[in-house]
C-alpha cells in the first residue's frame, strides 16, 4: 500500500513539474494543480495509512487515525482552489490582452528574441 501511494505521489509530482515547465498557460495551471494534489496526498499519507479507524479517540477504540493531516489537507484543498481561480483569471486576462497564451513571448527581431537598435528606430 505504501509503495502504491509513494508511486502515485512521485507520478503526480513528475507530471506536475513537466507541465509547469511548459510555455503555455493552460499546461502551467494544470501542472500547479497536479503539484497541489501530490502535496495533499503526501500530507494525508503522513498521518499513517489506517483503513477503517475512527479519527477521534473514544471509549473502546484501540487504534485511531491522526486527525491533523486530514485538517491540513482540507485547508490545502480550499487554498489551492482559490489559488487556481486567481491564476486562471490572470491567465485569461493575459490571453485577452495579448491574443496569445504563451508564457514568454519573444520580442520581434532576431532568433535569440532580442531586437537590434536599427529595428527599434525603424
Amino acid at each position: 500500500m505504501e509503495f502504491l501511494v509513494a508511486s502515485a505521489i512521485g507520478l503526480l509530482t513528475a507530471s506536475g513539474l513537466y507541465l509547469t515547465l511548459r510555455m503555455r498557460t493552460f499546461p502551467v495551471i494544470m501542472g500547479i494543480s497536479l503539484l497541489t494534489y501530490a502535496v495533499n496526498i503526501f500530507l494525508f499519507a503522513s498521518g499513517r495509512l489506517v483503513v477503517g479507524a475512527p479519527p477521534i479517540l473514544s471509549d473502546g477504540v484501540t487504534t485511531y487515525t491522526d486527525p491533523l493531516p486530514q485538517a491540513l489537507v482540507l485547508t490545502a484543498i480550499v487554498i489551492s482552489f482559490g489559488m487556481t481561480a486567481v491564476v486562471v483569471m490572470i491567465a485569461l486576462g493575459a490571453y485577452l490582452g495579448g491574443k496569445d497564451d504563451r508564457v514568454d513571448d519573444p520580442v520581434p527581431g532576431d532568433a535569440s528574441g532580442k531586437s537590434s537598435q536599427a529595428e527599434d528606430m525603424a
